[in-house]
């Protein structure tokens, strides 16, 4: 059996990119390749310095550019893994990479997603709209914010008011159900 290859963007905190690379250690057949972060003051490019992850940062222009795009095509990864990322992914990427970029949202797509829907706004939205349930969505990445096809969704009780408690949840579910949708995508495409 070949090696599948995944690589991650993100932009922030890395939580769960630095959960995905643990949970895939324990898998001889999955190697993470590569990190791709926007944000060269991200927390995520210090969490993965303890696991040997090569990294690229840059800037709009490389990502609107060729370099991001060049550096993709020469891992050729079996899926591009979004945790946290918040720039939209170039059309010429997601057309090169067409059904291997997927993403997590931090509510129940339809509801709450888009631009400027991330981090606490998502979780402020829920608490303000009264809804009984959030949860998570796991999507393919195509040209429009969070509207690719829906591929898992795991939906929890709001029990609280406070959005800070409302991500924890989330993300503690998130880190549960991500990894393994991963390595089933990843299985279901051999």
């Amino acid at each position: 059996m070949s090696l599948k290859k995944i690589v991650i963007f993100a932009s922030g905190s890395g939580s769960n990119a630095e959960n995905i690379i643990i949970r895939l250690k324990e898998n001889v057949e999955i190697s993470v390749k590569k990190i791709y972060c926007n944000n060269p003051k991200a927390l995520v490019l210090e969490r993965i310095k303890k696991h040997n992850v090569k990294k690229l940062v840059f800037g709009n222009d490389q990502l609107e550019g060729d370099e991001v795009l060049n550096d993709l095509k020469n891992i050729n990864p079996n899926l591009i893994v979004l945790a946290g990322f918040l720039k939209k992914i170039p059309l010429k990427i997601i057309n090169h990479f067409k059904n291997k970029i997927i993403n997590i949202h931090p509510s129940l797509l339809p509801n709450h997603g888009g631009k400027g829907m991330f981090g606490l706004n998502v979780h402020k939205k829920v608490i303000d709209s009264n809804d009984a349930h959030t949860g998570f969505t796991i999507h393919f990445v195509n040209e429009k914010y969070d509207e690719g096809g829906i591929i898992f969704q795991k939906k929890i009780k709001v029990n609280t008011v406070s959005p800070k408690d409302l991500a924890a949840s989330v993300l503690k579910e998130e880190h549960k159900y991500y990894p393994k949708i991963i390595i089933n995508l990843l299985n279901e495409n051999t």
